[in-house]
């Protein structure tokens, strides 16, 4: 049995995996996020331990035979936080949270004075990203800073919590903006930047491998076995493509959550930071992986729901498919920049917006705008993707927009490539961690890192791509042209 620890920002959850690829439970326990003012989000680091404690508790509880055999832990969880330890291994502040945006002059200041970064960084410097955040730090709270010892990530605590050691996984690693992504090794350049040193950070380890041993006192608290092995785990979408099986070049995935990401395997290293993708490493050794991210992907059809008053996002997405394709080419166009957008833009301040309404204009012509244009998001990602190397010609798609059918066709069309879809896609992270906690005991990655069983394939449509194209292009046309009016 192995057991994967997933730290969410609204749950922890784990999952518990046998050697013969089946689930055997999954529990979770939620957590909380404070906003003690505008922009900013925080959370105790002491309420990512209580919470695994508590679902781990629920997996010993329903399963005692099966978790009493647990041989390995591995770790996943949100990528970016900064959690802060004093001398003593004490948290010295809330731990500040990757959609947490004060530090965006910050990250001007770190462009402006090293502008190798993105190329050593594999990123352009956001302020979700560790290390402004430290910069921030150490001018808003120089107190609090000058009692740093360590720096380590969200699931890294969890780690500390079980092994007593500090370490970070690559993939997780890469999300601090301290990290050289292809030397796969801390940057002292990109360190200097915050003010810290290479003996501010974890010791590092890939995500297959060892990074410590449970503890005899969290192996009490937790009621498993002293000694058992803790791999190296990663973040949460490195994490994801974990359990999708997704390891090899040009393999990946879309997830359409709250937020949009298009994930794929590369060969090397392969930044193309003025897209805003991010290039980092992926979970298991000698491979990379590109992302391009949106920050309002299903949460449209969850806002546009609401603000229609309709009884569920199923039954407004139903009404949008009903739609016929002289309705689709005259439906309204929507920006979906609800929350600013990164990948392509990177622009915090934009926002999302309709076009071509018209007294026809109904509910359901704005549900099928609201689809399509997170669906023309995407397929700018994918262009940033492409423009830096990616070759892909299939991704699964998960998250809560893999139910619908419309969403998916349209993908495959636009995108260009087929999307499938799993009968099983919503373990995520935790289901990767498990299985590189698996593979921390040295099973190899053909043995693991199966893909599960697809349950549909969506392939591109000609005649689909007739209506969408024309209406993409007026799309990519609308947000250069909107910039230019802004204040």
């Amino acid at each position: 049995m192995y057991l994967g620890i997933d730290v969410g920002t609204s749950e922890v959850k784990v999952l518990l995996l046998d050697n013969e690829h089946q689930v055997i439970g999954v529990a979770g326990s939620s957590l909380n996020v404070s906003r003690p003012n505008v922009g900013h989000s925080e959370q105790d680091p002491a309420s990512w331990w209580t919470a695994t404690l508590a679902a781990s508790a629920q997996l010993k509880s329903k399963f005692s035979v099966q978790y009493s055999k647990i041989q390995a832990i591995g770790l996943s969880g949100q990528m970016h936080g900064a959690v802060l330890l004093d001398a003593s291994n004490q948290v010295l502040r809330p731990a500040i949270l990757w959609n947490d945006t004060r530090a965006a002059k910050e990250c001007e200041d770190m462009m402006g004075e090293l502008p190798m970064l993105p190329q050593i960084a594999g990123s352009l410097a956001m302020p979700g990203f560790t290390a402004p955040k430290l910069r921030w730090l150490a001018k808003h709270e120089p107190a609090v800073f000058a009692k740093i010892v360590k720096v380590i990530l969200p699931k890294d605590y969890i780690r500390f919590m079980l092994t007593g050691e500090f370490v970070s996984d690559m993939s997780d690693a890469s999300g601090s903006m301290w990290l050289d992504v292809e030397k796969r090794t801390w940057s002292a350049e990109l360190l200097k930047l915050t003010g810290l040193t290479e003996a501010h950070m974890p010791r590092l380890v890939e995500g297959s491998a060892p990074s410590g041993n449970l503890t005899s006192q969290a192996a009490a608290t937790l009621g498993l076995q002293a000694g058992i092995v803790v791999a190296g785990g990663a973040g949460d979408n490195a994490s994801s493509a974990i359990g999708m099986g997704a390891v090899n070049a040009g393999e990946g995935f879309l997830s359409l959550g709250t937020s949009g990401v298009l994930f794929v395997v590369t060969p090397k290293y392969q930044p193309n930071a003025a897209s805003a993708t991010h290039a980092f490493c992926h979970a298991v050794p000698g491979r990379w992986h590109q992302m391009s991210v949106m920050l309002s992907a299903a949460s449209c059809l969850q806002w546009v729901t609401k603000l229609l008053g309709a009884s569920s996002e199923a039954d407004l997405e139903a009404q949008a498919s009903g739609l016929n394709a002289a309705q689709r080419a005259y439906a309204p166009l929507f920006l979906p920049y609800l929350s600013g957008e990164r990948t392509p833009h990177n622009d915090a301040v934009t926002r999302g917006s309709f076009h071509e309404l018209s007294n026809d204009t109904d509910a359901a012509a704005l549900a099928y705008a609201v689809i399509e244009g997170v669906s023309f998001g995407l397929a700018d990602g994918m262009l940033a993707l492409q423009a830096a190397g990616c070759d892909v010609k299939q991704l699964s798609l998960v998250g809560g927009g893999a139910r619908s059918a419309l969403w998916a066709q349209q993908l495959a069309t636009l995108l260009n490539i087929n999307i499938v879809t799993h009968e099983e896609s919503a373990a995520g992270g935790a289901l990767g961690a498990a299985r590189l906690a698996w593979l921390a005991t040295g099973a190899t990655l053909a043995d693991v890192c199966l893909t599960p069983k697809i349950s549909e394939t969506y392939q591109p449509d000609s005649e689909e791509l007739k209506i969408l194209a024309p209406r993409y292009q007026r799309f990519r046309a609308i947000y250069p042209a909107l910039k230019a009016i802004q204040k």
